[in-house]
């Protein structure tokens, strides 16, 4: 019997600044969502997302997507020192929230935003499109809570980037509007650590960053790594910024599962022994050593996220892991600049 079709949905988007704004349209339109308008500041990013979504008109200020009658959900890609705000008064006016990584940049945007999720009960999302839109670490998931690597013990996730320097914008260099390089990549492996740890907090033992190539932006960090633990799993992160040009994909970037019976390795976007395309998992266990091709799999995120804004539920994200997910990157960027981190945040507690 064919799954029923994602329920119809109104949402408009509010801030275009990072391409991931793409990503963020298709997986809601394939849900069902209809886009009924966005808003930008920036005439030719605005000129851009036109020509690409010519059905979806410009609205001259944000305030006319959150008060429009037929807009259930905001979606954001702005600038991440952005986020945070945007995300708020969506909630205020009654809407759910769907934001790129990171949802906020500072311990007192992720308080903020807990303390008015709480108080509208509204949904707030963060899209941690190395999980929730990659088909290797869906797949991943389905063969660990099938059992096929044991019980969960450590995990290592890598992200290297390629810097592109010369086209990217002054707020990218910028930390308090990035939110630095483990705020700003490094989410992304906090994520799936409490996903594969089963955990919604975890905590940091450590965490370094650095400038090795960039000396022209002295404030930027180029290089960032982490080790961390939830219950009895623990894990290791490093984000960059150092593929090299001539790799065909904007970074080789894997995650390492093991368990107490196997291994999952995950080649997420390149395999270095020449087979085409990304997706692609290597299981090792107690029946041997395949490769699975992971390009067709399954991407639910979409229709639970719909389902979960018509049914008031958690199921295409937890509301508690996608914000411990940024306790975990805010807390590693504090630490590894030797900056305070709050007591609720070190402790794990709540906010």
């Amino acid at each position: 019997m064919a799954e029923p079709a994602p329920p119809p949905f109104g949402f408009a988007v509010i801030g275009i600044n990072h391409d991931h704004v793409h990503g963020l349209m298709q997986c809601m339109a394939e849900a069902g969502g209809v886009c009924r308008g966005f808003h930008a500041a920036e005439a030719d990013l605005a000129a851009a997302f036109a020509a690409a979504y010519p059905d979806v008109p410009r609205a001259a200020e944000a305030r006319q997507l959150l008060e429009a009658e037929d807009v259930a959900l905001i979606v954001s890609a702005a600038i991440p020192g952005d986020r945070a705000a945007i995300a708020i008064a969506a909630m205020r006016h009654g809407r759910d929230v769907l934001v790129d990584k990171p949802g906020m940049v500072s311990f007192e945007e992720l308080r903020a935003v807990r303390a008015v999720q709480a108080e509208t009960g509204r949904i707030h999302a963060v899209f941690f499109s190395e999980h929730l839109a990659q088909r290797a670490t869906v797949q991943a998931a389905e063969l660990v809570a099938a059992g096929a690597i044991g019980a969960v013990v450590n995990l290592v996730g890598l992200g290297p980037h390629r810097i592109r320097a010369a086209t990217r914008p002054d707020w990218f260099f910028r930390p308090e509007r990035n939110g630095g390089i483990l705020v700003d990549i490094a989410s992304h492996q906090c994520e799936q650590f409490l996903f594969f740890a089963g955990a919604v907090r975890g905590e940091v033992l450590s965490a370094t960053v650095g400038n090795h190539a960039l000396p022209a932006h002295p404030a930027f960090r180029d290089f960032g790594d982490m080790h961390l633990r939830a219950g009895t799993v623990t894990g290791y992160a490093r984000v960059d910024w150092y593929t090299p040009e001539a790799l065909p994909v904007w970074g080789d970037g894997r995650l390492t599962i093991l368990g107490t019976e196997g291994s999952i390795e995950l080649r997420k976007y390149l395999d270095p022994a020449g087979r085409s395309g990304g997706d692609h998992l290597f299981l090792s266990n107690r029946d041997g050593v395949r490769h699975i091709d992971c390009s067709k799999a399954d991407l639910p995120f979409g229709r639970l996220f719909a389902a979960d804004m018509r049914d008031r539920t958690e199921n295409a994200m937890p509301q508690a892991r996608s914000f411990g997910a940024m306790e975990l990157a805010l807390t590693a960027q504090a630490m590894a600049e030797r900056q305070p981190v709050p007591d609720w945040a070190r402790a794990g507690g709540a906010a």
